[in-house]
């Protein structure tokens, strides 16, 4: 019992917890990310896109530029999942 009990275990023990709770950590900061960047381009296509449209409409109309109409735009999921 003693032989399991050498220091030498006890820090390769406590070595191995501390990059594993350092791996969860990043895995989650990962994870937590990701879910923020879609969310983030989510926002920037339903309500950002069309204002700056609407803003660059009027701009071509003052400089009599012409223009095409904007594109439509659709969220398409590509997983497969409704995150809505």
């Amino acid at each position: 019992m003693a032989r399991f009990l050498d220091f030498y275990h006890l820090a390769a023990a406590f070595a191995a917890l501390v990059q594993f709770s350092l791996f969860l950590r990043w895995l989650y900061r990962r994870i937590r990310n990701d879910e923020l960047t879609r969310i983030f381009v989510e926002d920037m296509a339903t309500n950002h896109l069309p204002q700056i449209y609407v803003l660059l409409e009027k701009l071509c109309e003052q400089q009599g530029i012409d223009r095409n109409a904007p594109p439509p735009i659709r969220w398409i999921n590509l997983n497969g999942l409704n995150r809505s």
